[in-house]
């Protein structure tokens, strides 16, 4: 499917717009907030791949160029000798100053070097450069760990593992897995830096995992206990009698595992009254208030 029409967004579309969509759209059709709904686990995966493709710039680019397609697999390109015979100064047989210009940089500098070291006694080794690319991750595969695919330019794959407690910018190195060395130098290595894709539930402050989890009047009023998402799976909370809007609850040992630490995951509460109110409600709120009333603001403003 068109990443933009997944998204239902416009093709000139900012990051922001890109990014308020894909979260919109995460919420309403997460798979944890509907459970047994096929159709809408389809369409979040769908929604997750068009975010994993429009929130790269490059990726973006290479796909309104028509260089990848939908799914980030690389198009076949056909070029022919008047193609690059007909580019400019600076394309003419040129390559594209990415990675597929080391290898004929390599083998450059080992025929050079190979005729001065047979000529001189000796060949000349150096170890490969290190190549670069940039790998985007679910936040759950993130936090708890994983694996995940990685399609280098050259077509070839790399199967990456992703150690529990992965943060946003971070680096994973694949020793070996870089640009071949000269004259028998050892390669280098493989620098994959990872990007964490945003979740519609849960975000990371500290090695903590904070979430907002909107409950209903009563509950707030009499205290109960509810079920509720956390990255390992779903667990029963209580909420404590008489709770308000931004009460925190706090499950220890739930959050990220990184640099030895273990955080917590932070529920935030919210109430959340019923659309429409009822006139049973209005009207015992009614009652209630002509005997009960009381002022939540009184401090506001007072120093």
């Amino acid at each position: 499917m068109d990443p933009y029409q997944a998204l239902g967004v416009a093709k000139d579309a900012s990051q922001d717009d890109i990014r308020k969509a894909y979260r919109r759209l995460a919420k309403e059709l997460h798979p944890d907030l509907n459970p047994g709904n096929r159709q809408a686990e389809e369409r979040f995966k769908e929604v997750s791949s068009a975010y994993d493709l429009l929130s790269d710039p490059d990726k973006r680019a290479r796909f309104d160029r028509g260089e990848i397609d939908a799914s980030g697999m690389e198009r076949p390109q056909q070029r022919s000798y008047r193609h690059y015979a007909e580019a400019g100064p600076g394309g003419r047989y040129g390559g594209h100053g990415g990675f597929e210009d080391m290898d004929d940089l390599g083998d450059v500098f080992a025929d050079l070097f190979g005729r001065a070291g047979r000529g001189g006694g000796g060949g000349f080794r150096a170890r490969g450069r290190d190549a670069h690319y940039r790998l985007d991750v679910a936040f759950l595969d993130a936090v708890n760990g994983g694996r995940q695919r990685i399609t280098l330019p050259d077509g070839q794959t790399l199967d990456v593992t992703i150690p529990p407690g992965m943060r946003d910018g971070g680096i994973l190195r694949l020793a070996g897995k870089g640009e071949p060395g000269i004259g028998g130098g050892p390669p280098g290595d493989a620098l994959i830096e990872v990007s964490v894709r945003p979740h519609p539930l849960f975000r990371l402050e500290g090695n903590d995992i904070v979430m907002e989890l909107p409950i209903t009047l009563d509950e707030a009023v009499l205290g109960g206990k509810v079920e509720v998402p956390t990255v390992t799976g779903r667990v029963n909370v209580t909420v404590p009698k008489g709770a308000s809007t931004g009460d925190v609850l706090r499950l220890r040992g739930k959050g990220m595992a990184a640099g030895g630490v273990t955080g917590d995951q932070r529920i935030v509460l919210k109430v959340v009254l019923p659309k429409p109110v009822d006139d049973e409600l209005a009207a015992f709120m009614e009652k209630w208030r002509a005997t009960h009333r009381y002022d939540p603001r009184s401090d506001l403003g007072r120093s």
